[in-house]
């Protein structure tokens, strides 16, 4: 998955972090084939012609401002020269990213574009990421600027949810769903196998998590959003903006249209199904307004014995801030506690302790490589949390350096070595007092022996925050489990479908007027040994100048023993002609 990185000079790609660039991957765009050129310009012209009359006037406008036309796959280099004009960017990634990576580059004010396009098979709908869902549904509204702040505060929080330890094994399966589905070289059996997968892991999930929480709200507003009056909604979800069959029958009544509240953070979503109710916000701040109801749920802004428990609970490096502001990193084992009070924790895996999110010197995952502990809470008999004190009130306490110091909490917990350094941040706050020889107890219990060498001691009355991932992220990009090791499938096409393509690129040709339309007579001749596609037929029934041939093609797409939903597609493309 690794890439050379271009930022393309656009300013919001060139703050991506590292943890960020190892998910970005080439466009390539000339691998795209001529077929996907087309069934990119037939979705496009079917939207635009429905969507005029029922989406929110921001995608429009936002279509113009944004550049994006009907004719051709966007270039990626171009869609970032007109998106760096609205203060954002863009990159390509490959597929489905994990849930925490996708809100953080929201919070950059970085679009992630799925490098590939759906396959004519899946033209009305598809339940992968792909080019025409993240170009032509998702770039467009961050045109207006309410909308777009919406979408970089919701990853600003987003990427801070605490997930649970299935979280990520729902996210494996349903990518692995998405990336077999859009392979035409899958057995049924496989898919109906993936399908079975998720399920399973579905029904088994517990207790939502705040990511999966957090995941539903943006399902019912930036992928399947409604706005405007409830009786006359419009649509700005891209979800619903990509899906040539969904962008009409959500407007039907049998799909329940439902007031958008924080509610939306308990209805769950199927990415394999249509939606039978969606959410109608009456404006985008409105959309501001719930996200910040939500986000003061959450253990990011709450911290406390709730949020570390969160943290515990999922199994994978979260982050606990004390009141002092001294940021400890790492997988959460245990908190011991009074009257849900937190008297002590500690971490399991190598630990990271920042400030202001920055690594302290000193203090890295080598350093803490097995694990880290402290107390929480005030001294026995002080009004005054010891993060606060001077260094004339600890002298008076009688902690000095290179003095043996004993330490009794309220708690109970009991620190006595002898101290060799306080550590002090830039607003005078005191964070981390190191001893040797140090022995912690808590009611007879053993929690730090002196031979465990150096005991690095956090300062903190609470913890005051708590949220997933490490607070300087740039010192555990190197070992991310949650970078997908499943690749989308690149497919190999078989030499009928190679001469397939070779028809779509000269109708392609004739319609930049790079060939003469004479073309056209001979490509639908060859056409006639390819009986099961359409969409070519329609491409040439669009720029044909010749009455017969037209004619001809109008009977035989008219005639079709095609199934349903093809049919339906060639009907919306005839009536579209006319």
């Amino acid at each position: 998955m690794k890439t050379e990185f271009n930022d393309f000079g656009n300013p919001q790609v060139a703050k991506l972090p590292d943890h960020l660039r190892q998910f970005v991957v080439n466009q390539e765009y000339d691998n795209y084939t001529p077929v996907d050129h087309a069934v990119w310009r037939y979705v496009m012209r079917k939207n635009l012609a429905y969507l005029s009359q029922v989406t929110d006037d921001s995608y429009l406008k936002g279509l113009e401002k944004t550049g994006i036309t009907i004719d051709s796959i966007p270039n990626i280099k171009d869609m970032n020269s007109i998106l760096g004009k609205i203060g954002w960017g863009c990159v390509c990634v490959d597929g489905f990213l994990p849930p925490s990576s996708f809100m953080e580059f929201q919070a950059y004010k970085v679009l992630v574009i799925a490098a590939d396009i759906r396959q004519i098979e899946h033209i009305e709908y598809t339940p992968a990421p792909d080019i025409l869902h993240e170009a032509a549904g998702h770039a467009p509204i961050i045109a207006d600027p309410t909308y777009a702040e919406y979408l970089r505060m919701f990853g600003e929080i987003g990427s801070k949810a605490i997930s649970s330890a299935k979280d990520f094994e729902l996210y494996e399966a349903i990518r692995h769903l998405s990336i077999i589905k859009e392979d035409p070289n899958t057995k049924e059996q496989d898919i109906v196998q993936a399908e079975e997968d998720i399920d399973a892991i579905q029904s088994n999930m517990g207790e939502p998590s705040e990511m999966a929480q957090i995941r539903n709200l943006h399902w019912w507003t930036v992928e399947y959003g409604l706005i405007g009056d409830l009786s006359d909604p419009k649509i700005y979800g891209a979800g619903l903006l990509s899906s040539i069959g969904e962008s009409e029958s959500c407007m039907k009544d049998e799909v329940r249209k439902i007031p958008y509240t924080i509610d939306a953070a308990q209805q769950a979503f199927d990415i394999t199904e249509p939606q039978p109710q969606l959410y109608v916000t009456p404006s985008y701040t409105h959309l501001t307004k719930v996200l910040e109801e939500f986000a003061n749920t959450m253990a990011l802004r709450r911290g406390g014995l709730e949020g570390l428990q969160k943290a515990i609970a999922s199994n994978n490096t979260c982050t606990v801030e004390y009141s002092s502001g001294l940021q400890v990193s790492g997988v959460f084992n245990n908190v011991i506690c009074d009257n849900d009070q937190i008297i002590y924790l500690s971490t399991s895996s190598p630990t990271a302790l920042a400030w202001q999110n920055k690594e302290l010197v000193g203090h890295d995952k080598s350093y803490h490589a097995h694990g880290f502990s402290s107390p929480v809470g005030n001294l026995k008999n002080t009004s005054t949390p010891l993060e606060q004190f001077s260094i004339n009130e600890l002298t008076e306490l009688g902690i000095e350096a290179a003095k043996e110091v004993t330490l009794n909490f309220e708690s109970g917990v009991e620190v006595k070595g002898k101290l060799i350094n306080l550590l002090k941040n830039r607003k005078g706050l005191n964070m981390i007092l190191s001893f040797e020889g140090c022995s912690v107890t808590y009611k007879g219990e053993v929690l730090f022996q002196p031979e465990w060498g150096i005991y690095d001691m956090a300062l903190g009355e609470s913890i005051v925050s708590v949220f997933s991932g490490a607070a300087d992220m740039a010192v555990f990009s190197n070992d991310n489990p949650f970078v997908p090791k499943e690749l989308t499938h690149k497919i190999q096409y078989n030499q009928k479908r190679l001469e397939l393509h070779k028809l779509y690129r000269k109708v392609r040709e004739v319609r930049e007027e790079k060939a003469s339309k004479d073309t056209l007579t001979t490509v639908w001749q060859e056409l006639q040994s390819h009986s099961d596609d359409w969409l070519c037929a329609v491409e040439i029934l669009e720029i044909s100048t010749d009455e017969a041939l037209s004619d001809e093609i109008k009977s035989f797409l008219q005639n079709t023993s095609a199934d349903a939903t093809i049919k339906a597609l060639i009907q919306d493309s005839l009536t579209l002609l006319q």
